[in-house]
């Protein structure tokens, strides 16, 4: 079942969720590329500063697949090291931290990412599929004292739903389907978002002073 022409209409689904935090403080962090029009659509429209959630697994030695962590862009988590060599570890965030501050500085220019001490912060993707490495981002988020932490998704599996819920202060999704067989399924449009997309988009918010 489509549930989504696009992501800007997901965009404008979600936002109706959201408009009991129009007028607060708060900061929209998008997971590029593909939840950056969602957040472009939602901070538009909450009046809300947009940034990008850098953050990528931190993969064990033996199987890439297998989050052992998440790195972000100041700073990691950890959850898995019985077996792995710190070399390694040390080494591959290094190796991450490096990657996400380049990839964020193509987006971003020069800026740096905004402070989400005692703001609302509102976490978007087009869609979470199994979550473990939103679940690990949202640890490290937390580490900064949002005074609000809140996911919102237009879908999202049943399994990857209960495990946020529990970790957030509110999440936030239209629909859960069961089975679930992957995000895209639930767009007639899923195109990817390029590069150039998300540079257009986070320009255009700046221009009217809501980008980071």
């Amino acid at each position: 079942m489509q549930y989504f022409t696009n992501r800007y209409d997901a965009a404008m689904q979600l936002a109706k969720k959201l408009e009991k935090y129009k007028g607060e403080e708060g900061v929209v962090l998008a997971v590029p590329r593909g939840g950056v029009p969602i957040g472009f659509y939602i901070a538009k429209h909450l009046h809300f500063d947009l940034d990008l959630l850098m953050s990528k697994k931190l993969g064990h030695p033996y199987n890439e697949e297998f989050a052992i962590g998440a790195v972000g862009l100041e700073d990691e988590i950890i959850e898995e090291t019985q077996g792995i060599s710190p070399e390694y570890i040390d080494e591959e965030v290094a190796n991450i931290h490096s990657q996400l501050k380049e990839r964020y500085k193509k987006f971003m220019g020069n800026k740096q990412p905004v402070d989400i001490n005692g703001k609302i912060v509102i976490v978007v993707d087009d869609g979470v599929a199994t979550g473990r490495t939103i679940l690990a981002t949202l640890e490290m988020l937390r580490r900064k004292n949002p005074r609000k932490l809140i996911v919102a998704v237009p879908v999202s599996s049943q399994e990857a739903a209960e495990r946020i819920r529990r970790v957030v202060d509110e999440f936030i999704c239209l629909h859960t389907p069961f089975p679930f067989y992957g995000v895209g399924r639930f767009y007639k449009d899923f195109s990817q978002t390029t590069d150039e997309e998300v540079i257009a988009l986070l320009q255009e918010l700046n221009a009217s002073g809501h980008a980071a």
